[in-house]
């Protein structure tokens, strides 16, 4: 079990073609969409004190930067969540938990996260690794007014209560827990980055449909 309070400072989903997405998806998914269409995210945040196996947060360990790319996704069941393609973080040994024991997609990287006096936000990332799989990112929002009234679009990328994925190769759908995020709109300043195609994804050709900022919640993640 793991437990966690995250800030979620920047969503910036792009609009995708179903038909593009659907090969990147887990096997007894497909892509979830609103008006027929779904959605690419990068979303970069905080992890603050996570905790392992029901033991509380811990300072540093717990403590990181991440940011990940992420796809939108519905099983046969109708549970909606989303596919991780890509999860970067700064601290080593969450990574290898990731990877190994849950199965998923992390990279270990050199993350920064900078709160500016004029209440700018910046993250940047650099994966360690070198070779076709380094991937960088420079992401600068403001954060704006909040949100009292989501819009179908912003519930929809947000009403998300779990990940599908694969473990051992089978399917693997990880339920968490949360209340509801205290949303905020967001200026994007800037936005250079190499995730998405690093995860197999075109570069987006226009300007991401919605950005999102959050102080963050604190969000329980049960077994499998």
């Amino acid at each position: 079990m793991v437990s966690s309070t995250t800030i979620h400072p920047s969503g910036r989903p792009a609009p995708a073609d179903p038909a593009d997405v659907a090969p990147l998806l887990p096997p007894g998914t497909v892509p979830d969409t609103l008006d027929g269409v779904t959605y690419v995210g990068l979303v970069p945040f905080r992890m603050h004190r996570v905790g392992w196996l029901g033991l509380p947060g811990v300072p540093y360990l717990g403590d990181f930067p991440e940011t990940n790319v992420r796809l939108y996704s519905v099983d046969s069941r109708g549970r909606r969540g989303v596919v991780f393609l890509s999860l970067d973080a700064a601290r080593l040994i969450p990574v290898a938990v990731g990877r190994l024991g849950f199965g998923m997609p992390y990279r270990w990287s050199r993350m920064r996260v900078e709160h500016r006096p004029d209440g700018t936000l910046t993250y940047t990332s650099t994966r360690r690794r070198p070779g076709a799989l380094r991937a960088t990112s420079r992401i600068t929002v403001r954060p704006g007014e909040p949100i009292d009234d989501p819009t179908p679009l912003e519930h929809f990328l947000t009403a998300r209560w779990g990940m599908h994925g694969t473990l051992f190769g089978r399917p693997l759908h990880l339920r968490n827990t949360h209340p509801r995020w205290p949303l905020h709109r967001a200026e994007l300043l800037e936005c250079d980055q190499t995730l998405l195609t690093a995860a197999g994804l075109p570069h987006p050709a226009g300007p991401p449909a919605s950005v999102l900022y959050s102080p963050g919640v604190p969000a329980r993640f049960p077994p499998p």
